[in-house]
């Protein structure tokens, strides 16, 4: 499901938690710290939905089903992996230091956890499920929106206008390698 991977809850909670000490404006700190702690929620809700559909799990279901690669690694744990197979990594943090790239890199991540979400909800049908993936998929795009008002914010605070291609952070004068 949306545990591990690069698109999943821990990876999202991991990048905007550590993307916050980076960011130049306090009230884009407080949303990045604000949301990096909700997706931490999130991860506890995805482990609760994986946990309780595999609990109960006879050995002939598990040896019957694509569930039984990882079930000899993790039996019924919950691990931060993706659907895909592919666990959790640091390098899906994705902390650039630079305040446009990182918050872009946001909402392209909530975008697809919506679209995670969106494809979790087109193959199931149990609504002990689908109920809660609902309830992620709205926050989502709440964050996203969220997101959008941070570039903003950031943007007015910009001396260039230009803010797509320049960076005030960084002063070629100051360069210490001439």
């Amino acid at each position: 499901m949306h545990f591990g991977g690069p698109d999943g809850e821990l990876a999202a909670a991991m990048r905007y938690l550590h993307q916050r000490y980076s960011m130049p404006n306090k009230k884009v700190v407080g949303l990045l710290t604000d949301i990096g702690s909700e997706e931490l929620g999130h991860l506890e809700m995805i482990g609760a939905i994986l946990y309780q559909l595999t609990r109960n799990l006879s050995e002939e279901e598990i040896a019957c089903s694509p569930f039984a690669t990882y079930f000899v690694d993790h039996t019924t744990g919950v691990y931060p992996i993706a659907a895909s197979g592919v666990p959790f990594d640091a390098k899906y943090f994705a902390v650039k230091g630079d305040v446009i790239a990182d918050l872009n890199e946001d909402l392209a991540a909530e975008q697809k956890a919506r679209a995670t979400y969106d494809n979790i909800l087109r193959l199931s049908d149990d609504p002990d499920v689908n109920d809660p993936i609902k309830f992620l998929r709205e926050r989502e795009l709440v964050h996203y929106q969220r997101f959008a008002e941070a570039i903003r914010i950031t943007q007015d605070d910009l001396d260039s206008k230009n803010f797509y291609a320049y960076n005030p952070a960084f002063d070629p004068k100051r360069d210490c390698r001439r």
